[in-house]
């Protein structure tokens, strides 16, 4: 979850370093450093606390050089302070790292290390590794060697980048494992790298991604890749579309205010070129969909975590409504420990914004192991669940920076409703005439989320009465059963207010004990076949003496006198109602938290990409 740049050529690497950390400081913000070399020595800069506070102590005490590292912290071992802040260096001065993953057999190593003489400052596992390069860099073995040693000893996925005074001319990153991603990016006379492409989205627009177990040697001319048993590697470049202005936050307060108002661009690229009006097909051609592979398909495994999850929630109502296959929701975090039913027979898709999420990988490596078919849902072009599947699609919403997620949240739901068309087209279960009118449906969505979106004054002013509840509870049914869990994580995690998502019709089951004027009610309740139900849940919860809080359907006179405050959404085709009936809870979530002071796009123990487990 950490964040790393680094940087070698004829410029000073301290401000594109500090530059390129500020755009990856959603992964992780408990801590930040930095370190360079100059006139053969190691000069490091770290402190606890957020990016700025780093970018205060280098400009009254400023460093520079031609290479150089840094580094931003998601605390695993070791409290949040500047001893535990990376970089890292050795006894000897000599050799200084950064590092995300977990060490997982850090204790043993440590103990060997200290056996063998070793003084450690700090309480992190990170400290072990630089240790081991020393005891392993000598006159008859370069840094390359001495690294490649000293990393074969790590159990557990790491990304890893080094330096050192001994060859002062090098960077060496390497990949261990399928979480901590690594990419290398080009330039003319300079090299850079970065956890994540933001990072280095202003300098180059050429990258490499490291696979497991591969190291780079970088140097400003270009880059050697190898295996961690020194074996050369060919590499492919990839051209990211990605704009750098699309990182920046522009007339917007927050990142995730900004990212909630780019859904109606992303909903119109993530169906561009895909859904074809005129014919009423969908293509995905990068998912390598056959009609005999179609056919084989008997079950399909959606596996995410957090807000990939309750989008998975929606695709498997979708793939079962429209293709008919039998489909079924896994967190990945528990795929591997559940013993699936996974055979040729069966695809697993794989939903993740960063492609790098550990659990995730975890999965598909799981049902890659069974025979399945992969497939993933991805935003980072390049990254690992991109690479590892045999088929993908795109969401094409560009850089999402806010921790809290949005436009990755609604452009699978898009994203599994095309996949489903497709795989009933191809397999010959739906007719013409209702493949037309479900693909002549997503026409519509862009323009609706549009719609949605102009009224966010509106769904302020509801902000402003729920700003110091203590509780939220969010009822949603069916299809917008996930939409309920959605909008209660959301204001979870950044207004920290305790919210519980539920299945409408189990509130009478326990939940509805907890009703009272206390306990704000948020209900989804827009005009589908569990309408009537919702109806029924909203007058329950009044009784109880509930503020209610409706999504509704615009022009609803029924819920009109039901509810306290209603967030009023155009009336949308039902299987993709999902996508308009969460925007409101964004927006929301986003006020309430906003009005309480916090912030929003970098909320307390949470970080963007989740790479180790």
């Amino acid at each position: 979850m950490c964040g790393i740049v680094g940087y070698i050529g004829p410029r000073d690497a301290t401000p594109i370093i500090l530059n390129g950390l500020q755009r990856l400081e959603y992964r992780g913000y408990d801590s930040a450093g930095l370190a360079v070399i100059k006139d053969g020595q190691i000069e490091v800069r770290r402190d606890a606390g957020k990016l700025s506070r780093l970018t205060a102590l280098v400009n009254g005490s400023p460093i520079s050089g031609h290479i150089g590292i840094g580094h931003t912290r998601w605390a695993t071992h070791g409290q949040p302070n500047a001893t535990n802040a990376h970089p890292h260096m050795g006894m000897t001065g000599e050799v200084v790292i950064v590092h995300n993953g977990i060490v997982e057999n850090y204790l043993e190593l440590k103990e060997e290390l200290l056996a063998e003489g070793a003084v450690f400052k700090s309480e992190t596992d990170t400290e072990t590794i630089v240790h081991l390069i020393e005891r392993y860099l000598s006159s008859e073995t370069d840094l390359a060697e001495a690294s490649r040693r000293a990393l074969n000893h790590l159990k557990g996925a790491h990304a890893v980048v080094v330096m050192s005074t001994r060859e002062p001319d090098k960077i060496i990153a390497a990949r261990i494992g399928h979480s901590g991603g690594v990419a290398v990016g080009f330039g003319k006379g300079e090299m850079f790298l970065a956890s994540d492409i933001p990072a280095i989205l202003e300098h180059t627009r050429e990258v490499a991604f490291l696979e497991s177990h591969q190291m780079a040697i970088l140097t400003r001319e270009g880059v050697r890749v190898q295996t961690l048993d020194g074996q050369p590697v060919a590499y492919e470049i990839h051209k990211i579309a990605w704009d750098p202005v699309s990182a920046e936050k522009g007339e917007f307060r927050h990142f995730m205010q900004k990212e909630i108002h780019e859904q109606g661009r992303a909903l119109t690229d993530t169906i561009g070129g895909r859904a074809d009006f005129e014919r009423g097909t969908i293509h995905l051609p990068e998912l390598n969909l056959t009609s005999d592979l179609a056919r084989q398909i008997e079950r399909i495994y959606i596996t995410a975590c957090g807000t990939a999850s309750y989008a998975a929630m929606v695709g498997k109502i979708l793939i079962e409504r429209i293709a008919r296959i039998p489909a079924e929701v896994v967190i990945a975090s528990e795929f591997r420990y559940a013993d699936p039913i996974v055979d040729t027979h069966t695809a697993v898709l794989a939903i993740s914004q960063s492609g790098e999420t550990a659990d995730t990988l975890a999965a598909m490596d799981e049902g890659k192991k069974r025979g399945a078919t992969l497939w993933s849902i991805v935003n980072a072009i390049g990254s690992q669940a991109m690479r590892i599947a045999d088929g993908y699609i795109p969401m094409l919403t560009g850089p999402e920076i806010g921790v809290a997620s949005t436009k990755a949240y609604t452009a699978p739901l898009v994203d599994q409703y095309m996949l489903a068309i497709l795989l009933a087209d191809l397999r010959g279960t739906l007719d013409a005439k209702t493949r037309r009118k479900l693909v002549n449906d997503i026409r519509l969505i862009p323009d609706l989320a549009g719609q949605v979106l102009e009224r966010e004054a509106q769904y302020e002013e509801v902000a402003r009465t729920l700003m110091n509840v203590s509780h939220c509870l969010y009822l949603g049914r069916g299809i917008n059963m996930p939409t309920a869990y959605e909008g209660a994580l959301k204001l979870k995690e950044i207004s920290y207010i305790h919210a519980e998502g539920y299945p409408a019709g189990e509130m009478k089951h326990g939940p509805i004990a907890l009703i009272d004027r206390d306990m704000p009610v948020v209900v989804i309740a827009t005009r589908d076949q569990w309408y009537e139900k919702m109806i029924s849940q909203i007058e329950q919860a009044k009784a109880r003496g509930g503020p209610v809080i409706v999504v509704a359907n615009d022009g609803d006179q029924t819920i009109a006198p039901l509810a306290d405050h209603v967030l009023w959404v155009p009336e949308t085709p039902w299987m993709l109602s999902p996508v308009t009936n969460v925007i409101p809870l964004q927006i929301l979530a986003y006020h309430i938290a906003a009005l309480r002071g916090l912030d929003v796009d970098q909320p307390r123990n949470l970080a963007k990409s989740v790479t180790v487990e």
